[in-house]
């Protein structure tokens, strides 16, 4: 049996936070280490995560360095470094897992593939009535009390209802990107090293996509887990950033892409960061 971390980025929003860690106290796998990536929070989000390694008794680990812009990708290159686990699996500190989340992406984890996931974007006034014990009696996951708490009636619902054998076969039919997503995804940590994780250069947005990219460069395959790995996205907190890093980070994907580069000089060993 391999072993399993789930690496969490967050930057200051401690309230979204403690709803994501409340939904993976709540897993029914419960073998994993859990690895919060911090892109330089206050005080506020250590002392939920704090609290919820406590009161949870799992391996929580809190990564931090002082904010610098956006340094998301860094803070996940040293996340990866402090994890234990064989296999990694990502997300974001206002993705909340249903109960079975880590335990599907345990299940359909094979060698030479990663998985690609998706998630259920809430708005913010169904975000705001989102709370810890609606996470632990899985209402935050009925389609049915999300719509009476404001999700609109035209929103994708199918990630949902999906149920097995159905969630498989809508991943295998339904049309969909085959991205690594930040949000919902999971690799071998080997796989990962191997093409040294994130670029660092890239700023917000689009940093999980170029890496797996590489991935596929160097031969990983792509499984998709959308119907199956179900996460609910509450409404970010984070700017989206502005054009400028949005046509940098564009052109480095495309460099990526063009050139079938399965490594980066920018990443996890970087021989011009000056520290860590």
């Amino acid at each position: 049996m391999f072993t399993v971390s789930v690496i969490i980025s967050t930057f200051n929003s401690p309230e979204w936070l403690e709803r994501v860690l409340s939904g993976f106290g709540n897993q029914d796998d419960k073998d994993f280490q859990i690895v919060v990536a911090d892109d330089g929070s206050t005080n506020a989000t250590w002392k939920i995560v704090r609290k919820f390694r406590e009161k949870s008794g799992l391996d929580v680990q809190h990564v931090w360095h002082e904010h610098n812009g956006c340094q998301k990708s860094m803070i996940l290159n040293r996340a990866i470094l402090a994890s234990s686990g064989d296999y990694l699996i990502f997300t974001e500190g206002d993705c909340i897992p249903r109960k079975d989340f880590v335990s599907v992406h345990r299940k359909r984890a094979r060698h030479g593939y990663y998985l690609s996931g998706g998630h259920t974007k809430l708005p913010m006034c169904c975000s705001r009535q989102v709370s810890n014990q609606s996470v632990l009696s899985g209402d935050a996951f009925n389609l049915f009390w999300l719509v009476d708490h404001g999700y609109p009636d035209m929103a994708k619902k199918l990630r949902l209802i999906a149920k097995w054998p159905w969630g498989d076969l809508f991943n295998f039919l339904l049309p969909t990107r085959n991205e690594w997503n930040g949000h919902n995804s999971s690799g071998w940590k080997n796989d990962i090293m191997s093409v040294n994780g994130f670029d660092e250069r890239m700023q917000y947005g689009g940093e999980d996509c170029e890496m797996g990219d590489r991935l596929k460069n160097a031969g990983i395959k792509v499984k998709r887990v959308r119907y199956t790995a179900v996460c609910v996205h509450l409404f970010p907190m984070r700017s989206e950033g502005n054009a400028e890093f949005k046509n940098i980070n564009l052109a480095i994907k495309r460099e990526t892409r063009r050139d079938r580069k399965r490594y980066t000089k920018f990443g996890i060993v970087n021989p011009q960061r000056l520290h860590w």
